[in-house]
């Protein structure tokens, strides 16, 4: 009984030992934010709107958990469950999804980090420090709904920094299994047996990142197939984006700009676009951020053109917690219709202007 007792003390106390070699941690985050918006011009009567939008505020809301495990020798296992808010209703975002912003499993060591799973996309990194607006209302999302959407699913990633040179990857078997949920929703699951190209996604970042400038391009291709949105209805159709990037420190303000090339061959046909985007943001006192930025989406061999006007200005009242109000106007010529407002509605060849005011809490 004795020898039981002393074998299970030690058996114990090996796992308390490994326990304590093996430090573990789980953070519990999120963000919350919601406010209120007026446009002009909603529909071809020319009617003006009042909402509290769904999709995004100043940013998206979400609430997440993100965990680290140290495995020894520099190597880390990470997770990251993040899933997205529409505060205005309660309801979960990306299509009711769990965790539809991100849900990943990988591997950080001094060679970069592995993940698979659900995650961000390279385009969506490529942006992070040259878009001074960022995932906002009034944003280049409102030009480009993909942009502040770029994530895929059953997905692998890479992504690692050396000596400030910036180097990424990502390939997708099935890029986007939701058929609900607004622009991050396309319905093509992929993964289909005999179809190797069958919505699977591919995208590669490079660049120069440092504290005072920095510079990126990345490149991303997806591929269609039956029943898939945008056209792409068969792996034959693709959609590609390739982008340049770059920012900027000017004092305490940064200078912060890029251009998206896209080239869509869909059942439709071709489409070629170039979306232009620049921007100002300056801190005009310790508590008080202005953002100013100017975005034109030029469409080759038809009249679909438009420009956007945004600017922003944020009051923190504390580290965590910022109320901000922001003004823009959306001119579409043409045959174009892109609202103002993320996931609104615009009539065609109107311009639209509009105002929101906002409260934002992070935790």
């Amino acid at each position: 009984m004795k020898n039981t007792i002393r074998c299970a003390i030690a058996l114990l106390g090996g796992m308390s030992a490994s326990a304590a070699m093996a430090q573990s941690s789980v953070t519990v985050y999120g963000l919350v934010d919601t406010g209120l918006v007026y446009t002009t011009n909603v529909n071809a009567a020319g009617s003006s709107a009042v909402k509290m939008p769904s999709l995004t505020g100043s940013f998206p809301s979400r609430l997440g958990f993100r965990g680290t495990e140290d495995l020894g020798g520099g190597l880390q296992a990470i997770f990251t469950l993040e899933a997205g808010l529409a505060v205005d209703t309660g309801a979960m975002g990306q299509g009711n999804r769990l965790f539809g912003r991100q849900a990943l499993v990988g591997l950080k060591g001094g060679f970069g980090t592995v993940s698979l799973g659900r995650q961000i996309n390279m385009t969506y990194i490529a942006t992070l420090k040259s878009d001074v607006l960022g995932p906002n209302l009034f944003s280049i999302g409102s030009i480009d709904s993909y942009m502040p959407n770029a994530r895929s699913d059953n997905s692998i990633s890479y992504l690692g920094n050396f000596n400030d040179v910036v180097v990424g990857a990502t390939y997708s078997t099935g890029r986007d299994a939701s058929a609900t949920g607004g622009p991050a929703a396309t319905n093509c699951p992929g993964e289909v047996a005999g179809n190797a190209k069958a919505c699977r996604q591919i995208t590669g970042l490079i660049g120069y990142e440092t504290k005072p400038f920095g510079l990126n391009a990345s490149y991303d291709i997806l591929y269609g197939n039956t029943g898939a949105a945008g056209g792409l209805t068969s792996s034959g159709n693709s959609d590609r984006r390739v982008t340049v990037n770059g920012y900027v420190m000017v004092g305490e303000g940064k200078i912060g700009g890029g251009v998206v090339d896209r080239t869509t061959r869909a059942v439709t046909g071709l489409t070629e676009s170039d979306l232009y985007y620049l921007g100002v943001s300056y801190p005009v006192t310790p508590l008080t951020t202005l953002d100013v930025q100017a975005s034109h989406l030029d469409v080759k061999h038809r009249d679909a053109d438009a420009t956007l006007l945004v600017a922003r200005l944020t009051y923190y009242l504390s580290k965590r917690t910022a109320i901000y109000g922001a003004l823009g106007r959306m001119q579409n010529s043409g045959t174009s219709a892109l609202a103002l407002d993320a996931g609104g509605t615009v009539a065609v060849g109107k311009s639209q202007n509009g105002v929101m005011t906002g409260l934002r809490h992070t935790f």
